[in-house]
């Protein structure tokens, strides 16, 4: 592995660190951001609409250029929303 990918990689591992730490200790978090991402789900552009709303209603912070981390958390999300679709 590369000098430059193990660097991205342990920035991405940082990244997602701290989020977890945030999540873990403001519960509420995990909730707005799948109450916002189910809201503007059909929406053209929703991961932006998503992650400038999530950023504005919790303490996550995803900046307008997006990290590897911010990218795999919208992702997630919509993995999550993908599962809630085929239980119903």
């Amino acid at each position: 592995m590369s000098t430059s990918s193990e660097s991205r990689q342990a920035r991405m591992i940082d990244e997602l660190r701290v989020f977890i730490k945030k999540v873990l200790s403001d519960p509420t978090i995990a909730v707005k951001s799948m109450e916002i991402a189910r809201k503007h789900r059909n929406e053209p552009n929703a991961d932006e609409i998503v992650a400038r709303e999530i950023s504005a209603n919790t303490t996550i912070r995803i900046p307008e250029k997006w990290s590897e981390a911010d990218r795999m958390f919208l992702d997630i999300i919509h993995d999550v929303l993908d599962d809630e679709e085929a239980l119903y």
